[in-house]
């Protein structure tokens, strides 16, 4: 599936989780591999494992059994500190209802990555205006997210999940708290942020509208990948 140079590789990935007395397998030796500046959609019904492998890519979880490559890098065999490190350079995260500290500017919500990284004052306010700039709300940076439209407080999320430049975004349902246009308008975002700054973006959605952005789609069910999904039309 994968058109150009591998950005992420994952390769016979079983994931499983204990429910009382039940062991409930939620990925069933998946590989999969997505492209660099690919913008690729991940459906399926509730508890197909859509969520569990993006928690996988983004190092927020370790697989039971199987690799995960990103960016160049084995993370299935890092610590837990490790992968904290890993993830601050290397994942972007966009989320359904946004994650914006209240009591935050738009700018300081966007700088918080930074936070973690040897950076001056003087570089990291340049990257955060900078990635401000890019979603269009260079205007908006001193206001609180209360003061912003759902729309706007999305885009404040994506600026700070591309604020430290990382290898790979991922997204889970950006639009699923958003009305019709401004979903629309996070998705021009987005297809905008893979073609101009050749960004690799993992989208979990449960809108067909969303998935027709992408560059590619995958379907998976009970852990295992059924189908490219050859029903929708790409942009």
């Amino acid at each position: 599936m994968a058109a150009g140079p591998v950005q992420v590789k994952v390769r016979d990935v079983t994931k499983s989780y204990r429910r009382g007395s039940e062991t409930l397998q939620v990925l069933d030796r998946l590989s999969v591999d997505i492209a660099e500046g690919q913008f690729l959609g991940l459906m399926g019904p509730s508890g197909s494992g859509k969520t569990t492998l993006l928690n996988l890519i983004a190092g927020l979880d370790s697989p039971d059994s199987g690799s995960i490559e990103v960016a160049g890098s084995e993370i299935s065999r890092m610590s837990e500190s490790q992968l904290a490190a890993w993830r601050t350079r290397n994942i972007g995260f966009v989320f359904q209802f946004y994650h914006l500290l209240p009591v935050l500017s738009a700018f300081d919500n966007v700088e918080l990555p930074l936070l973690l990284l040897p950076m001056s004052a003087a570089q990291r306010r340049q990257q955060v205006t900078t990635a401000l700039e890019i979603v269009g709300l260079q205007d908006r940076m001193s206001h609180l997210p209360g003061q912003l439209s759902g729309g706007q407080q999305q885009r404040v999320g994506i600026a700070r999940a591309i604020v430290t430049d990382p290898a790979v975004i991922v997204a889970d349902e950006p639009t699923g708290d958003l009305d019709a246009k401004s979903a629309n308008e996070i998705l021009d975002l987005l297809v905008e942020l893979k073609s101009a700054l050749k960004k690799t973006i993992l989208m979990v959605t449960h809108d067909p509208r969303a998935a027709q952005r992408t560059d590619s789609l995958l379907f998976l069910d009970k852990g295992r990948l059924v189908s490219e999904m050859p029903d929708f039309s790409h942009k």
